[in-house]
């Protein structure tokens, strides 16, 4: 006689997303609204994230916009001690550089505003013409 054992175990809850979406002002909006609830439902804090994602979301759109091409949000938490946020275009030969804009501008603190609020930020190309920008964020005090 075959006796099978069946355990159950409890596997941790998914902690990746990922979505492509189309590189307009809309598309970053969602990107900000999806990172927000996803990391609401994972029990995560959510203000510097959604500020890093509308910020790098929004040069996607701005900066690394080719026509018929989407942007990709990548959230991924690993070991619960760290979100790494991902967005990848591809104009890759257009690299994010943090500028310091004159008093007056209207634009040009986004990457500022995301190495304010990042505890690590970076760039990494390829493969062509793919370029992702990321931030980290710890999520022990």
């Amino acid at each position: 006689m075959n006796r099978e054992i069946t355990r159950t175990e409890r596997s941790a809850p998914a902690r990746q997303f990922a979505v492509l979406l189309s590189p307009t002002r809309r598309g970053a909006r969602l990107a900000r609204l999806l990172t927000t609830a996803h990391l609401g439902h994972w029990g995560l804090p959510t203000e510097a994230a959604a500020h890093i994602v509308a910020e790098l979301a929004a040069n996607a759109a701005m900066h690394g916009r080719v026509q018929g091409r989407d942007f990709r949000l990548s959230l991924t938490v690993s070991d619960t001690a760290r979100l790494r946020i991902e967005l990848t275009d591809t104009r890759s030969d257009r690299l994010p550089v943090p500028d310091t804009p004159g008093p007056c501008a209207e634009s040009g603190r986004g990457l500022l505003i995301v190495e304010a609020l990042a505890d690590r930020w970076g760039v990494e190309e390829g493969p062509v013409p793919r370029k992702t920008v990321w931030a980290e964020l710890d999520l022990v005090p």
